[in-house]
């Protein structure tokens, strides 16, 4: 009876930290990267090229996110722990490549760093300081060249449609791990490729197989437009 009365205990005071949004570990993290042509072609949102001038025509970081087996994830972990630019000055240059901001108003990108910093990364920070999660999922983008492995299967952005089988296919062939494929609507309203999610561990050093992916599906069929 003891033990089961220690191990209710320590359950609710994790629920209780989760709620609150406190930092308290995560299971493995989602590393995320979109494509810039459908964010651009898309309804839902503002387009609005970096200050530094068009991205290239490549996969570009949207985030490295925390995330629990139950498939829900924390946030905001540690608000005195806010985005400080000088900790990552010799990131930038490389940043602005690979992990360019598409919102509206223009900007150099610094404001969405910040926001993933202060949603995401604070809540791997007792693994990841701020120039050592930059700098994770730099190199994770590195290591998972998207786009190559699209076209190494024939899958270009060209605005044609591509089956979500051949695409799912093409990236574990190229990364050795299962992706999960976000889509959104172009202005048209034409199911197009978005999003790419693979899955790392815990540390940030290693792909893994998803423990669980996100809600929601894409149908079988999707566009991949041009940018």
């Amino acid at each position: 009876m003891k033990f089961k009365c220690i191990a209710l205990i320590n359950f609710l005071v994790l629920q209780c930290l989760a709620i609150l949004g406190v930092s308290k570990g995560f299971d493995f993290f989602y590393f995320v990267q979109q494509w810039p042509g459908s964010y651009c072609d898309s309804d839902k949102f503002s387009c609005c090229y970096p200050t530094t001038g068009k991205p290239a025509a490549d996969f570009s970081i949207h985030g490295l996110w925390p995330n629990y087996r139950n498939g829900s994830y924390p946030q905001n972990c540690d608000p005195n722990n806010t985005f400080n630019e000088s900790e990552i000055s010799d990131l930038i240059s490389s940043m602005r490549r690979n992990w360019p901001s598409l919102a509206c108003p223009s900007s150099s990108g610094e404001s969405f760093w910040s926001h993933e910093w202060e949603k995401h990364g604070t809540c791997s920070e007792s693994l990841l300081d701020q120039h050592s999660y930059f700098q994770t999922a730099l190199t994770l983008r590195q290591q998972t060249n998207i786009l190559q492995s699209l076209k190494s299967a024939g899958i270009i952005p060209d605005g044609g449609s591509y089956s979500l089988a051949n695409i799912k296919n093409a990236i574990k062939n190229g990364t050795g791990y299962t992706p999960w494929i976000e889509c959104n609507e172009d202005s048209s309203g034409n199911s197009q490729l978005y999003q790419v999610y693979l899955c790392v561990d815990s540390s940030g050093s290693n792909l893994i197989e998803c423990p669980v992916f996100p809600e929601g599906k894409c149908g079988s069929e999707m566009e991949f437009p041009t940018f």
